[in-house]
């Protein structure tokens, strides 16, 4: 394998186990009011409200609303080099090392030096001459400036870390949409050590401009007032594209609303930062691809930090579907890593020459796949080395198709689509009509053209190019790795062959997560056992999308359906019902009645989906009711299913047998019934006897073959291995003798069961919970 770079060696520690205890007494000191002492002379300041700005490191702010700080100027001042700053900066950040004994050192890692004592005052001083304080806690401080939830109540959880999940998931989101097109076309970010009054900032073009931007106005924006923090007077908005849409505080009232899963996909287009005249990262598409993943991690620290220590925050990116079930059921949020960018591994062509070869994407998929990402998109803009893109419509397509030009040196090869008419990449259908990725026909807009472009035939339109060799290569990559593939922007030749290629391997591990996949794919996704996630936009537009599919799913799996939010940068979010006669009322209930949302608030201002729309990712708890007001709790709970939806995909994905009936002619035995043993833990038993076709908490249903035939049942112990297993049903028959067999009769229903050693003295109650007794 070829080296990795330096920044993918820097992911993967990142992705390590933290280098510190959560219990580590430097994190309890986060977010609270504290008064500093010196451990060995009579000074003390504060109070100060101790704001992390990474696991282990503070700003300290005061009652003034300034922030302790190092002045240079001021070392051989009686002042000690200290001073009060207005903002937080490097100079006002602090590390606060354990020194035992209930002390601690303060290191000002931007001066190299410590927080000591001279001249009986607090002062800046060398390193080996840092003093020894102590925190008490105390009360008077300044509120940190810093977004509401608006939401009380705790969110639920699961009772067992093996058991069913219930919440929403959202299959496509670009959280680190800030480091993509060279990191300046974007504005504001998800989050910023020093706090809300960084992070949501406007665009330095937007604020020389007056609120006018080129690439604003060209995206559906408007003229607006550019400062963020704290009034909002004009953004974020649902209308506005450039606009950071996903601060942390707004993904938590999300999280805080039900949802449980969350696809960040890491995203960048090479081409399109070419064309943008302000940058500050490299045009380099998988560089972006791992900067985005380093910050993902770093976001999950910040967010750690806030909450007391490594591991309890509510952010917490998982690796497989288990250790995703399991964060679930402790009530946080699973966050998936995924990529969507359009020269993935590198791998564009030119004058159809592919740039990338096996040996290549190997060895680009081994170094994602060891920074955390599990699910992937093989394309997004242009025709790639990999397969055929769908292309955009309109004026976008216009736009874009330059763009295929400028990037391979050939335009986009529609012919008129000889297939059904919801068969094509140009055109789509009405019922999953998807807004437009504008932002790359709004980038490429902003250049004058690049040549005469082509004229194709009569409508509907659809790319000749389909799944490359070396796409399929990847792909049957990606099967032996158990990732996720995603279909969403290939072209409908390409898809169908993707799909070909799927099913030859009965592979289950296919999401579609925005509505970029043609609706001939969904019955053919659903058949396989995969998960459909519909752009999420408009409310109204997303009810008929749900209806739609519901009649396609495929009944042997569970179903549940996610959404597709797409948000920053890439497509329009949901606007407002103005004058609807069935609009959301303030406060409401999440969907499983755990937390009371009130109008989100944020600096001055607060948001109002009848009148907002989706302006930002917190206002999507708002967007689930404005479902329901529209059709009922059906498609509420629908949505409530999805995250188990998704997770039950994944684990076929990883091999787990999708649910099929147990043998009628399998005898009760003191070992079990067939492959559902007694003493097997969760894991095994999945992967030995395959998904059950219903989980309820410790109780998991397979049902037997044959009209009436009953089902096996299997009450699993509280750590999560099985304690009982049981035979219901016509034709129960017992082979062996065994004092943990029980035989018997409840309600009508003949049964036999059998209990482990460790559980036989709770076989009453393991009865009881599997509907025996």
């Amino acid at each position: 394998m070829r080296n990795v770079t330096a920044l993918t060696v820097l992911v993967v520690a990142l992705c390590a186990s933290p280098a510190f205890a959560a219990s580590d007494p430097r994190y309890a000191l986060a977010n609270d009011c504290w008064t500093l002492q010196s451990a060995s002379s009579p000074v003390s300041d504060g109070p100060f409200f101790l704001k992390p700005t990474d696991l282990g490191s503070y700003m300290f702010y005061d009652r003034n609303k300034t922030f302790l700080s190092a002045d240079d100027s001021l070392l051989a001042a009686t002042d000690g080099g200290l001073t009060r700053a207005a903002d937080g900066g490097p100079d006002g950040d602090w590390r606060v090392d354990d020194a035992g004994s209930g002390t601690f050192k303060i290191v000002l890692p931007a001066q190299d030096k410590a927080l000591g004592v001279s001249g009986g005052k607090l002062a800046l001083v060398e390193l080996g001459s840092a003093g020894l304080f102590t925190f008490t806690k105390t009360a008077g401080c300044a509120d940190f400036p810093e977004a509401v939830t608006e939401a009380t109540g705790t969110p639920s959880k699961g009772r067992y870390s093996f058991g069913d999940v219930r919440g929403i998931v959202d299959a496509h989101i670009h959280m680190m949409a800030f480091e993509f097109l060279g990191g300046d076309a974007h504005c504001g970010k998800p989050w910023d050590r020093y706090g809300i009054t960084h992070a949501l900032v406007d665009c330095p073009d937007h604020r020389a401009a007056g609120g006018v931007s080129p690439l604003e106005i060209a995206l559906g924006g408007k003229p607006h007032d550019p400062v963020g923090w704290p009034t909002f007077k004009d953004w974020p908005a649902y209308y506005s594209l450039t606009h950071e849409d996903t601060y942390w505080k707004w993904v938590e009232r999300a999280w805080r609303g039900g949802l449980r899963m969350y696809v960040n996909l890491l995203v960048d287009n090479g081409k399109l930062c070419d064309v943008y005249p302000l940058k500050r990262n490299p045009c380099d598409e998988m560089n972006t691809i791992r900067l985005e993943a380093r910050d993902t991690y770093k976001l999950q620290d910040y967010i750690d930090a806030q909450y007391g220590g490594p591991g309890k925050g509510w952010f917490r990116i998982v690796r497989d579907p288990f250790e995703a079930r399991k964060v679930i059921n402790e009530g946080k949020l699973a966050v998936v890593l995924g990529i969507e960018n359009s020269r993935l591994f590198d791998c564009k062509e030119v004058n159809d020459v592919p740039q990338c070869d096996r040996a290549h994407i190997d060895d680009q998929l081994n170094q994602v796949y060891a920074m955390g990402v599990r699910d992937m998109e093989i394309v997004n803009k242009f025709d790639n080395a990999l397969t055929g893109v769908a292309g955009d419509n309109g004026t976008t397509g216009v736009a874009v198709n330059g763009g295929q030009k400028l990037e391979s040196n050939h335009f986009w090869d529609m012919k008129t689509c000889t297939g059904p008419a919801d068969e094509s990449d140009h055109t789509q259908p009405t019922v999953f009509t998807h807004n437009d990725d504008a932002l790359a026909g709004a980038v490429l807009g902003l250049m004058p053209p690049g040549g005469q472009l082509p004229v194709y035939g009569p409508g509907p339109h659809c790319n000749t190019r389909g799944l490359t060799d070396l796409g399929r290569y990847l792909i049957e990559r990606m099967i032996e790795k158990k990732m996720i593939f995603d279909p969403d922007h290939m072209s409908v030749l390409a898809r169908k062959q993707a799909l070909d290629l799927l099913e030859a391997h009965h592979y289950p591990g296919v999401v579609s997560s925005h509505s970029w996949s043609t609706p001939d794919a969904y019955p053919r996704i659903y058949k396989l056992g995969g998960f459909i996630a519909p752009y999420a936009g408009n409310s109204s537009d997303f009810v008929k999308k749900w209806q739609a599919l519901k009649a396609m799913r495929d009944k042997r799996f569970y179903w549940g359906l996610g959404y597709g939010a797409d948000m920053n940068g890439f497509g329009a979010q949901g606007a407002p019902r103005l004058g609807a006669k069935n609009p959301v009322k303030y406060p409401f209930k999440s969907f499983d009645g755990a937390v009371t949302l009130n109008k989100e608030k944020t600096g001055e201002r607060s948001w109002d989906i009848n009148v907002d729309g989706v302006a930002h990712y917190g206002l999507y708890p708002d967007w689930i009711e404005d479902l329901r007001m529209q059709a009922g709790n059906q498609i509420v709970n629908a949505m409530a299913r999805g995250a188990e939806a998704y997770l039950e995909t994944w684990e076929r994905a990883q091999g787990v047998p999708g649910p099929t009936t147990r043998s009628r002619h399998a005898p009760v035995t003191r070992r079990g019934v067939g492959n559902v043993r007694l003493g097997r833990s969760y894991l095994t038993t999945l992967m030995r006897a395959g998904q059950p076709m219903r989980r309820k908490g410790r109780v998991w249903t397979w049902t037997v073959a044959g009209k009436s035939n009953g089902n096996v049942i299997a009450v699993l112990t509280p750590s999560g291995t099985v304690g009982l297993v049981a035979r219901t049903g016509r034709g129960v028959r017992v082979r062996g003798a065994s004092k943990r067999i029980v035989r018997g009769r409840h309600r009508g229903k003949r049964f036999a069961a059998v209990t482990s050693g460790a559980a036989a003295k709770h076989q009453r109650e393991f009865l009881r919970l599997a509907g025996l007794r």
